[in-house]
C-alpha cells in the first residue's frame, strides 16, 4: 500500500484498482459518498419528500447504504426495515447489529418476520429441501418487504445491491438462458402496481463498499448464512471476482454494456404484459397467483 493519500499528507488506507487514485479515511469516505450520490442523480432515484424504505439486513452492504443515505442531504425520509427470514445461527447476530446501527442513527427500525406472513420460518420451510433455499427466501423476503413498505406509506424501496450483485444477475441472466431479462423486450404495467425499488450502491463495487464500512468502523463480525453454498451465485461471484482482481473494470463493462444493449434494443411496440392481483393476497403478479402465495402453495 502507497504510503501517501492524493489528495493530502495523510496515510493512503485504499487505492482504486481502476484508476489507481490513492486515498487517506477521510478523502476515500468523501469519494465514495460522491459516487453513491452521483448514482442517485443519473437514474433519479430520490426525489424530494419520498418516504424511502430502507432493507435494512444488519451485513455490510445495508449498514453501509443506510449509513451513506443518512450522511446524504437527500430532503427524504428514512425507514429502515428489517426482515426476519427465521434462519437458526445466523439471523439474531444480524438482527441486533441492525438495531444498534439504527439506534445510532436516531431512525426506528420496522422488524417483521416470515412467520408473519406464512406462519413459518425460513428453516422450517426447507426441512426437506435445503437446495432451494435461495429461490425461496428471495420470493418470501420481497413479500415482506413489499408489505412493510406499505405498511409505513413508503414511496419507494432502497436495498443494499452493489455493483458485483448488478454484474452477477446479468451474468446469471445469460446462464439461465433468460432472454427476457437480458433484452428487456418487453413493457408492463408494473409500476403502476408495485412500489419502485432503487439501487444506491448500484455503481459501488463490494471492495469499496466494505472499505467504507473498514474506515468508519461500521462493521462487525457477523456468521454467513448457512444456505449460500446453495446458491448459483457463489459460483458466479467466484469467477467474476477473479475477472475483476485480474482486469479492473470488468464489472462496469458488463452492467453498462447491458444498459447499452437494453437502450439499443427498447420495449417492442405491442408486447404488453398485463399484470393483475394474486387471488389470495391481492400482491401484482401476472398469474393467477404471485410467486409467494404459489411457492406457499406447493409447499403446504
Amino acid at each position: 500500500m502507497p504510503a501517501g493519500c492524493d489528495h493530502c499528507e495523510k496515510k493512503a488506507v485504499y487505492v482504486d484498482p481502476v484508476t489507481k487514485q490513492r486515498f487517506c479515511g477521510e478523502h476515500f469516505s468523501a469519494w465514495f459518498e460522491a459516487g453513491v450520490l452521483a448514482a442517485i442523480e443519473k437514474y433519479h432515484m430520490i426525489e424530494p419528500g419520498d418516504r424511502i424504505a430502507v432493507g435494512l439486513s444488519g451485513g455490510k452492504d445495508s449498514t453501509v447504504l443506510l449509513t451513506v443515505l443518512a450522511k446524504l442531504d437527500l430532503d427524504a425520509e428514512l425507514i429502515p426495515i428489517t426482515v426476519d427470514e427465521g434462519i437458526g445461527g445466523y439471523r439474531d447476530d444480524t438482527i441486533l447489529a441492525a438495531t444498534r446501527l439504527c439506534d445510532k442513527l436516531g431512525l426506528a427500525d420496522k422488524l417483521v418476520s416470515f412467520t408473519d406472513i406464512c406462519g413459518k420460518t425460513l428453516d422450517e420451510l426447507l426441512a426437506n429441501d435445503p437446495r432451494q433455499a435461495c429461490s425461496v427466501c428471495g420470493t418470501l423476503r420481497r413479500r415482506a418487504l413489499n408489505q412493510a413498505a406499505r405498511e409505513v406509506g413508503a414511496t419507494k424501496i432502497a436495498t443494499g445491491h452493489c455493483l458485483d450483485d448488478e454484474a452477477q444477475s446479468v451474468l446469471m441472466n445469460y446462464l439461465r438462458g433468460d432472454l427476457t431479462r437480458v433484452t428487456g423486450s418487453f413493457q408492463t404495467n408494473a409500476d403502476t402496481l408495485f412500489l419502485p425499488r432503487i439501487k444506491p450502491l448500484c455503481r459501488s463495487t463490494e471492495r469499496e463498499t466494505v472499505a467504507y464500512g473498514l474506515v468508519n468502523h461500521l462493521l462487525t463480525d457477523l456468521p454467513e448464512c448457512p444456505y449460500t453454498k446453495y446458491a448459483l451465485r457463489a459460483g458466479v461471484r467466484k469467477g467474476l471476482g477473479k475477472l475483476e482482481y485480474k482486469n479492473p473494470g470488468t464489472m462496469m463493462n458488463i452492467v453498462t454494456g447491458q444498459e447499452k444493449l437494453l437502450a439499443k434494443l427498447g420495449p417492442r411496440e405491442g408486447e404488453i404484459t398485463k399484470m393483475g392481483r394474486c387471488e389470495i393476497c391481492g400482491e401484482p403478479t401476472s398469474h393467477r397467483l404471485c410467486a409467494a402465495c404459489a411457492l406457499l402453495e406447493r409447499r403446504a
